[in-house]
């Protein structure tokens, strides 16, 4: 029997895109809670897990996995049951890989130049050539829905419905009418309602 997950976790922070996903995926895993509020993701016992002190992390046996990213794709095809990521061989898992990479590859970096007020890199060494190309490309995908890969649903709607609901509302992405109707489709489905709802506790019971 495979060993269960153990996942590395803060309220209010990118790794509750990770606990919606288990949610989909709908499997057990055991959850080490930090309080980025006590400063425990600075501490020895969990840079040892991740010298970034960042959420998320996964141990799943001998195996350690950081970065969002490759925390959703080594969970989505550890648990193939639940068809949130097309095998290889299916012709959707190169779109897949594709907009699961482009996540940390372009839209991330980009937000951070925005939200910094930098003057990006030429586009010949940025990693995202400008801000406009990376949101129309994102956002061209998107027109062709009603999913990330069209009528599929996978494990990267979790990771983007998550982070467009986030950037959008701190203002760091634009709240477009496709971007809006996208995040609230994922947001609806009863397992992102569910984690959210006990993220939510968790941050309350930190806040005491």
């Amino acid at each position: 029997m495979s060993p269960k997950v153990t996942f590395f976790h803060a309220p209010n922070s990118r790794s509750g895109g990770t606990r919606a996903l288990l949610e989909e995926l709908g499997v057990p895993f055991d959850m080490h809670v930090l309080n980025f509020k006590q400063g425990e993701q600075r501490q020895p016992e969990y840079l040892a897990i991740n010298p970034m002190g960042k959420v998320p992390a996964i141990r799943h046996g001998d195996a350690l996995i950081t970065e969002q990213p490759a925390v959703f794709l080594y969970l989505a095809d550890l648990y193939p049951e639940a068809k949130l990521a097309p095998p290889i061989g299916d012709p959707l898992r190169g779109p897949y890989l594709r907009w699961m990479v482009y996540y940390g590859s372009c839209f991330e970096p980009a937000l951070v130049d925005k939200s910094m007020q930098r003057t990006p890199a030429a586009p010949s060494t940025c990693p995202y050539g400008d801000f406009d190309t990376m949101l129309k490309t994102l956002t061209d995908q998107l027109e062709q829905g009603p999913y990330m890969l069209g009528d599929t649903f996978s494990a990267a709607d979790v990771l983007w419905g998550t982070a467009l609901n986030w950037t959008t509302m701190f203002k760091l992405v634009p709240e477009l009418p496709v971007i809006r109707v996208y995040i609230d489709r994922v947001l609806a489905r009863p397992a992102m309602q569910r984690a959210a709802a006990a993220d939510a506790a968790l941050a309350a019971a930190q806040a005491v």
